[in-house]
């Protein structure tokens, strides 16, 4: 069985190509382990999803050094990327490429991950069912707030934790002044 924060971004990564909202999902899963028991292959993915992202939006050095950093973690971590149901060596090959493109100047494409696990393929197209969504759809190059999605979403609630984690170091550094 596949964490469903996976399942979500693999539907974000391939059926919406929201690589913004990939990110989001999978950095909230990965942070939900203890520090101890976090694995990087979580942060592998995230840099694909987020070298994507600034692909799309033109930050040709954003995109590099993303996907630079994915490899590395991919190629540590091909295992995991197995028993994530993944094929390892064609993801390895599939980011090489992107990276080879991308200096060469190549325009972006939407990228799929290989999945070759019968039961992720199979959770996947029921997640994909389930949601009305085409399983595999380029990216909207259109869609303004796909591409700009973090200079365009609702940040209220990010501002809102902020402001509470600064006024409760002020109270502990206030509370040791005295």
């Amino acid at each position: 069985m596949y964490p469903q924060p996976y399942l979500d971004y693999l539907v974000l990564f391939h059926a919406e190509r929201d690589y913004f909202e990939c990110h989001e999902i999978l950095e909230e899963y990965w942070k939900s382990a203890p520090p101890a028991e976090r694995k990087l292959i979580w942060v592998g993915l995230i840099q694909i999803a987020v070298g994507l992202y600034h692909q799309r939006r033109g930050n040709q050095a954003g995109a590099l050094k993303m996907i630079g950093n994915a490899v590395k973690l991919v190629r540590q971590h091909q295992s995991e990327l197995q028993e994530l149901g993944l094929d390892a060596p064609a993801l390895i090959a599939r980011l090489e490429k992107r990276l080879d493109d991308l200096n060469k100047g190549v325009p972006y494409v939407s990228l799929d991950l290989p999945m070759i696990a019968p039961d992720l393929l199979e959770a996947y197209k029921q997640a994909c069912i389930s949601q009305n969504l085409t399983p595999y759809r380029p990216s909207d190059m259109a869609n303004s707030y796909l591409l700009n999605k973090h200079t365009l979403r609702d940040r209220q609630d990010v501002i809102e934790e902020r402001m509470r984690q600064l006024k409760h170091r002020q109270a502990q550094r206030n509370s040791q002044a005295t």
